[in-house]
């Protein structure tokens, strides 16, 4: 591993230099007094946190993730992941951001996608002291009062005609 030529650019104060673990996963910030890593799950978890804290946010992950998810919830001694929804790619100094969505409906989908850009930004650079370059969102669903799966189910239990 090496270290940068110059000093960091994060809040973190002057003199600060980030490196890249050898393995790839996690970043370094090193300072005279010594170094701190940060894995790239808790990243993660800081931009899902981030994300979920904008309101008009209902759910994170692709189709196919949350339901996996959701049974996975339901399994007895199984943990629910805490980052669904979230992958990030972390550098020396920079990180980049997906985010997978799903939105209430009659928001603004362009207005909201920003604040959770913004707060995402906000955050990673505030409390991992990495410059996010991008923060990539896909709304993969709208989600509609009343349309959840507990009440498909409760439909598709009722016979169509009497």
């Amino acid at each position: 591993m090496s270290q940068d030529d110059g000093p960091g650019t994060g809040r973190s104060g002057a003199g600060t230099m980030r490196k890249r673990g050898a393995d790839g996963g996690s970043s370094e910030l090193v300072t005279s007094g010594g170094r701190t890593t940060i894995a790239d799950a808790v990243v993660a978890k800081v931009a899902t946190m981030a994300a979920k804290q904008v309101g008009g946010v209902h759910e994170m992950g692709a189709g196919m993730t949350r339901t996996i998810g959701s049974v996975r919830d339901r399994l007895p001694g199984m943990a629910a992941n805490g980052t669904q929804g979230v992958d990030v790619q972390v550098g020396e100094r920079q990180a980049a951001v997906d985010i997978d969505l799903v939105v209430d409906y009659g928001l603004s989908i362009p207005d909201l996608a920003g604040a959770v850009r913004d707060n995402v930004i906000s955050e990673v650079e505030h409390m991992c002291g990495l410059e996010v370059v991008e923060v990539n969102i896909t709304v993969d669903d709208i989600h509609v009062e009343g349309d959840d799966s507990d009440d498909s189910e409760r439909r598709s239990e009722e016979p169509r005609v009497r």
